[in-house]
């Protein structure tokens, strides 16, 4: 179990790099269980870097940025561990405060959207140099946990959460 919640917990710190993009057109990935819509202006990786399916890294926003803001999913077989949604919620965010430096949970809550329940969890953290701010939406679907993140300076979060939430209220399971 505890592997099943570090992955999750490494998902959210799996790229810590930032997050600013102007009104572009958007582009939509598709896959064969989900999609997603997303900035023109981002750089769509899905080399499977640390285990996670796609990674949408913002553009930096000055010479001086160093770190980009991104969104990215992991999908976790967990049809072995008869995990709910409720279960997996609770383990994955039990280990916030002890798997991440300074972990500080601010909010967890249960929403439904496109007629799918997912679990709102939002955290701070360190990694290395960075501070954090972390917005995690989890799912668990047919034996699979769906856990898309969207990673940013914690200074910047605020600046880039209203287009974090528009490209994480995009994702939809098929």
């Amino acid at each position: 179990m505890l592997k099943i919640a570090s992955l999750t917990v490494l998902a959210s710190i799996v790229v810590s790099q930032p997050f600013f993009s102007l009104e572009t057109d958007w582009k939509t990935l598709t896959e064969d269980s989900y999609s997603i819509e997303y900035p023109g202006d981002w750089e769509l990786n899905q080399s499977g870097i640390m285990g996670v399916s796609f990674l949408l890294l913002s553009p930096l926003s000055s010479d001086e940025d160093a770190f980009r803001e991104n969104v990215n999913l992991v999908i976790q077989d967990i049809s072995s561990h008869n995990l709910d949604l409720d279960s997996y919620s609770e383990l994955s965010t039990g280990q916030i405060e002890t798997m991440i430096t300074e972990g500080k949970l601010f909010s967890n809550e249960r929403l439904k959207q496109n007629g799918q329940e997912f679990q709102k969890v939002v955290y701070s953290g360190k990694q290395g140099v960075y501070n954090l701010k972390f917005e995690q939406y989890y799912w668990v679907v047919n034996g699979n946990a769906y856990v898309l993140t969207l990673t940013c300076e914690i200074n910047q979060f605020d600046a880039f959460s209203d287009m974090g939430e528009k490209i994480l209220n995009s994702f939809k399971l098929n």
